[in-house]
């Protein structure tokens, strides 16, 4: 059985390579997890199970299901809406699409300011 805490630490660590060259961010610890906020807004999430909590646009919300994404739910059976969806750790293997999420928790908001984090800037 994996360790749900160090499957968080690890993406939480890639999450910082990715956000090292973003201006304005921050790590909270909040509901067994570690978000990041950008701009004062959270972007994303690495929760217990080393998955992704990212911020959308709930207009982007069917696409982003489609590229497979999950509803984001509260506890087991209360979903948090079209503005949250979770993407499962085993889709985050290549470092491409890490940032590609990442960038749609940082897009989900008003214009963040610097330019879009690469799995390359680090």
């Amino acid at each position: 059985m994996i360790n749900t805490s160090s499957s968080r630490e690890y993406l939480s660590v890639r999450l910082r390579d990715l956000f090292a060259s973003y201006p304005d961010v921050r790590e909270i610890r909040m509901f067994g997890g570690i978000s990041f906020m950008v701009n004062d807004r959270m972007a994303v999430a690495a929760d217990r199970a080393g998955d992704l909590l990212v911020r959308t646009n709930p207009t982007d919300y069917d696409d982003l299901l489609r590229r497979g994404a999950v509803p984001a739910l509260m506890g087991q059976d209360k979903p948090m809406g079209r503005g949250w969806l979770t993407v499962p750790r085993h889709q985050l293997d290549d470092d491409a699409e890490l940032a590609y999420w990442v960038n749609v928790g940082i897009s989900s908001g008003e214009p963040a300011k610097g330019k879009p984090v690469s799995a390359h800037d680090h």
